[in-house]
């Protein structure tokens, strides 16, 4: 059985007054993620990355912004709809890490809150999420905090 890997990048700007969802956890902050969703980038990377790895086109292609029916969805809601499409293609998710850049919040302490909750999402065993964090040391609008980004790898073996 042949394994594929795929590749996903979200990124979103910071905004008063939505709440702010990673990894399936909302922070108590008076900031947010603008979206159409609930602009979870860190869900949204691991989504565009298990899809690509199947070769079913992306997150814009499934749950474009432009339809209603995704108006503040949960993303953790999206990663299950796409967990059931990678069943559909004899998929078998062998693992998926991801980073996510921010200024804020901070993710160490929630770390394992958000690896359970993309596990769960996604049906595969704690160990096989893994979440990093970093800052980007304020050199740029995501070190400054004007927006948070992810990226995510999947591994994933395709019975053909």
């Amino acid at each position: 059985m042949p394994l594929r890997v795929g590749f996903g990048y979200d990124i979103h700007r910071t905004v008063m007054g939505r709440r702010l969802v990673l990894g399936g956890i909302t922070f108590a902050t008076d900031w947010g993620l603008d979206g159409h969703s609930d602009a979870d980038v860190l869900a949204h990377a691991v989504g565009d990355a298990l899809l690509g790895a199947t070769g079913l086109g992306d997150l814009g292609q499934h749950f474009p912004p432009t339809d209603p029916r995704w108006r503040d969805i949960s993303s953790i809601e999206l990663l299950k709809m796409i967990r059931a499409m990678l069943d559909g293609a004899n998929a078998q998710i062998v693992n998926v890490d991801a980073t996510v850049v921010a200024r804020a919040p901070m993710i160490g302490p929630v770390r394992g809150t958000m690896c359970a909750n993309l596990a769960r999402a996604i049906k595969v065993g704690n160990g096989q999420v893994s979440v990093k964090a970093t800052t980007n040391e304020s050199l740029d609008s995501l070190g400054r905090g004007e927006g948070i980004a992810a990226w995510a790898a999947a591994l994933v073996e395709v019975r053909e």
